[in-house]
């Protein structure tokens, strides 16, 4: 298509350089002659009025010098009244054609070699007819006609030159989107989820390219959705598995009790097989719509009663604070719930029986507080903790119910840190913004927010530590 758009170009300019390059030479060439020839009947003309007053030889031959030059004109008196034919200066012309234009008493041009000669009828007060003749040098005809046509064919082969560079440039720019569409529909094809294509070009590809990247967003998109409702399913069965285990811990010793460890255990382990297999794209989920909300407090409320009951057979106090009074965030009940119960079953896995813990919520005009904390050794490496698809490196763990966690806080614009908690084990501190605005980390506004965190961070802290 390129090629084509370039021939095409190619072949009208051309023709338009044809047609018009060629006519303009012919007329410059015209008119170059007929400036040559208006010089020469100038020449002529400035005779005339001294053969009309006198035939004198010697002041004729004056008034050729002051008009000409000896080699450039002539002068032809014909003989009458007893005086001889008088010939004056070179002639070049020959006989007949003078005594033709004599003859016929009009101007004419003869060729002649080196040029031509125009040959222009003069009547003397005798009522004759002499002839001056202008030689005209074939230089003189052509003069300035070969750097006419050299301007010319330049601005054509210019013109030809710059029609076939615009022609290539606009064949890429219709090509080469076209082209990337082409890959990237081959890339999304094999399997390449990332492929986009840039938005350029004509309008036509322009869309053409917005809506390939539409639907390559949606296909990740739906991917994305089918992994993270296969990984989040399969996580939320750790919690009743963990309530299975605990009480197939309490089972004491004998066959049956050795089985149904067993069991319990192996369905942990393909639980973790499950979600590590749905993980392996990290794919990321999309934030909650408008009008998606829950009642944190409630939640709170409900998914303590259930782990209070565990808690209490393992001999672990426990601690709820700021679920008073409704506590409304921009996050799906379901998603809360699950991350609650990541944590909260991470508390009863990863620390020894009788280890207590706790949960603050603390609510905030633009934000709201959600603190899960035990008193456990800890968490070495808070970082690694984070990190998707990472584990602890001990059985049952995958490393992902922080990151269920770090998600539902993203999706409001908010984040997650891990810390020291105040009962000496690990404090898991979860930010969830309520305007929905991402968190502000630089310049002024950054530094507003950060303080006004702060602020926010200390007075729970003074409120969680009083009696």
């Amino acid at each position: 298509m390129r090629w084509a758009l370039v021939r095409v170009c190619l072949a009208i300019a051309a023709m338009v350089v044809v047609a018009f390059a060629v006519p303009l030479g012919l007329v410059i060439k015209e008119m170059a002659r007929d400036r040559a020839f208006s010089n020469a009947e100038r020449e002529a003309a400035a005779v005339a009025p001294a053969l009309s007053i006198t035939t004198d030889r010697d002041q004729l031959e004056k008034v050729v010098a002051s008009a000409g030059t000896d080699s450039g004109m002539a002068v032809h008196i014909p003989a009458g009244e007893g005086k001889a034919a008088l010939d004056i200066g070179r002639q070049r012309a020959a006989g007949k054609d003078i005594a033709t234009v004599r003859k016929l008493g009009r101007a004419s041009t003869t060729e002649v070699p080196g040029g031509s000669t125009l040959l222009q009828p003069v009547a003397l007060n005798s009522g004759e007819i002499s002839v001056v003749e202008v030689f005209v040098p074939e230089s003189e005809v052509s003069n300035g006609v070969g750097t006419a046509w050299a301007v010319l064919a330049g601005v054509g082969i210019a013109l030809i030159v710059g029609s076939v560079a615009v022609a290539d440039r606009l064949g890429v720019r219709m090509v080469q989107p076209a082209q990337r569409l082409v890959e990237g529909a081959h890339e999304l094809g094999e399997g390449k989820l990332g492929a986009r294509v840039p938005e350029e070009g004509p309008t036509e590809l322009r869309l053409a390219a917005v809506a390939f990247n539409s639907m390559a967003d949606q296909v990740v998109q739906l991917l994305a959705n089918e992994r993270e409702l296969a990984a989040d399913l399969s996580h939320r069965l750790r919690t009743p598995l963990t309530v299975l285990r605990l009480n197939a811990a309490s089972l004491g010793d004998g066959p049956a009790a050795e089985q149904t460890r067993t069991a319990v255990a192996q369905l942990e382990r393909e639980v973790d097989t499950i979600i590590r297999t749905a993980r392996e794209a990290k794919p990321q989920t999309v934030a909650a719509g408008p009008g998606a909300g829950c009642d944190a407090a409630e939640v709170v409320r409900e998914r303590m009663r259930f782990w209070s009951a565990l808690a209490e057979d393992e001999g672990r106090k426990v601690r709820v604070a700021g679920v008073e009074r409704p506590v409304r965030i921009p996050v799906a009940r379901a998603d809360l719930v699950a991350a609650l119960d990541a944590l909260l079953g991470n508390v009863f896995r990863h620390t020894p029986e009788g280890t207590a813990f706790a949960v603050d919520v603390h609510n905030s005009e633009d934000a709201v507080i959600m603190l899960v904390s035990d008193a456990g050794s800890g968490i070495r490496d808070p970082e690694a903790a984070m990190a998707r698809g990472r584990g602890s490196g001990s059985d049952g763990s995958t490393g992902l119910g922080l990151d269920i966690v770090r998600r539902l806080a993203e999706s409001t614009g908010g984040d997650v840190r891990i810390g020291s908690s105040m009962l000496g084990g690990t404090e898991v501190r979860i930010w969830i913004q309520l305007d929905g605005r991402e968190p502000e980390r630089k310049g002024h506004r950054g530094a507003v927010r950060r303080r006004r965190r702060g602020r926010l961070v200390s007075t729970f802290n003074r409120s969680r530590s009083l009696p």
